[in-house]
């Protein structure tokens, strides 16, 4: 059974909308109050819409959306509510799908439910993605709780320009996260729609890797303009860590190691091993070598396994600093 739009909001103003905010909602009452404030608190000028679709929430998402509504309409922000009740849900990304399709919007804003946008954060990717109009924007975030995911944090916060690019190929996934996504519908209809997988896919990383195979860029605004919130609810625990392993390796085949003639892969332990097993016959007879800060692995002559730590200290950079070697040329960062 389908939750579908009152007929008043079918018949949408003709008017264009300039930016549509899509979340999808999954099972998110705890959260919604906050985040619909934090949108109704933005301090963009232009219209807005807010398009929701509910995925087979059991809790009172709806209820909760649906208060909202004439507060929302006071502000000039229309509400676009649909969604299903089956049995199970259909993914992340079925239901981004249902939120862009009855939206109207030249612009997305994407917004989880358990997220908060700061006052500033529309208007601020706004300007920006008027200067890049076939670029996914992000921003800087704050964790919550503070402290989570300390070094994942630092990651998305203090990425420069160029290793929004260079960096694409780490565990960390997409150096724009998702949460942060600003960009024109024009660019996201190019791109393609979201993967319908459901559970297990990261419907997110396989869009932007789409993105840059069709020659998308990516932009931050350096201003933390989300709380991003950690939790064990969040559907991306659900993607297992080879899911992502495999595209990242098969990317990083398709756009470095096909151009190159030979490579040496800088990590003599396990993960430098188990990247070297995945990759394919042509590009195993590339490797040239194994390489490796750690003293105790370069004398005993032969790989051993470790807990995986920083090690390097930062001799791992001042050496290739040293070398006069470029990020994004002459190396690349996997783990």
């Amino acid at each position: 059974m389908d939750l579908n739009p009152p007929k008043q909001q079918l018949e949408a103003d003709e008017s264009i909308v300039e930016v549509s905010i899509i979340m999808p909602v999954y099972n998110a009452s705890c959260w919604l109050d906050e985040c619909l404030q934090a949108i109704l608190s933005q301090d963009f000028t232009g219209s807005m819409e807010l398009s929701v679709f509910d995925d087979a929430s059991t809790d009172e998402s709806i209820k909760v959306l649906e208060a909202w509504r004439e507060k929302l309409g006071a502000r000039g922000i229309s509400m676009l509510i649909s969604g299903h009740k089956s049995a199970q849900p259909r993914g992340v990304g079925y239901a981004k799908n249902r939120a862009i399709s009855q939206s109207h919007g030249k612009y997305f804003c994407f917004q989880d439910a358990d997220d908060v946008m700061l006052p500033q954060r529309v208007r601020l990717q706004y300007e920006a993605v008027l200067c890049h109009q076939t670029s996914l924007i992000g921003c800087k975030v704050q964790r919550l709780p503070e402290g989570s995911t300390e070094r994942y944090t630092r990651w998305i916060n203090n990425l420069t320009q160029e290793q929004l690019t260079t960096q694409v190929f780490t565990s960390h996934g997409p150096t724009v996260i998702m949460p942060t996504w600003f960009c024109s519908k024009k660019w996201f209809q190019e791109v393609g729609s979201f993967d319908e997988g459901g559970k297990g896919v990261p419907e997110d990383l396989l869009f932007f890797y789409q993105s840059l195979r069709q020659g998308g860029g990516l932009a931050r605004v350096d201003r933390c303009l989300l709380v991003y919130r950690y939790h064990e609810e969040a559907t991306t625990h659900s993607v297992t860590e080879e899911t992502i392993w495999k595209l990242r390796v098969d990317f990083l085949q398709e756009r470095v190691l096909s151009c190159w003639e030979n490579f040496t892969i800088w990590n003599a332990g396990k993960q430098g091993r188990k990247l070297y097993r995945s990759l394919s016959r042509t590009n195993r007879n590339k490797v040239k070598a194994f390489c490796d800060v750690d003293e105790n692995k370069i004398q005993k002559g032969f790989y051993t396994y470790e807990d995986a730590k920083d090690m390097t200290a930062g001799s791992l950079e001042e050496n290739l600093c040293s070398l006069q070697l470029k990020e994004g040329v002459d190396y690349y960062h996997f783990n």
